[in-house]
């Protein structure tokens, strides 16, 4: 069984950065698709990145291409988000996910194991 939990959240202000990070258990963190989600109040559960297994493919949101970066240690079972030039609308609770089947994916039904997320909030 994989369990996924999330850290590294906080209160920081615009424009600031934050690392967040996602330790996972079990042999088969390694040969998964991981992602990052998040969800603000009362807005659905929205993609915000992805990593291959191998780490050399990367996806993004729109919303976030060029301020935040996944990235991947599989030696730890650790996952990243690295998030620059935070924005007040960035503020949501953000979950890592593991994909339940191969290849990219964008969609949140298609990831099997979800942490309990960890709130970012971005405000002066």
């Amino acid at each position: 069984q994989v369990q996924l939990v999330e850290s590294g959240g906080g209160l920081v202000q615009p424009g600031g950065s934050l690392r967040l990070s996602c330790a996972a258990s079990g042999r088969t963190f390694t040969t998964y698709f991981m992602g990052w989600f998040r969800q603000a109040p009362g807005k659905e559960r929205e993609f915000v990145a992805a990593i291959n297994w191998r780490a050399d493919s990367t996806y993004y949101a729109n919303s976030v291409n060029g301020r935040f970066t996944i990235s991947r240690d599989n030696a730890k079972n650790t996952v990243y988000l690295q998030m620059n030039r935070l924005k007040p609308e960035d503020t949501a609770v953000y979950y890592c996910a593991r994909r339940s089947g191969p290849g990219y994916s964008a969609h949140p039904q298609d990831y099997s194991h979800w942490g309990q997320g960890t709130q970012v909030t971005v405000s002066s």
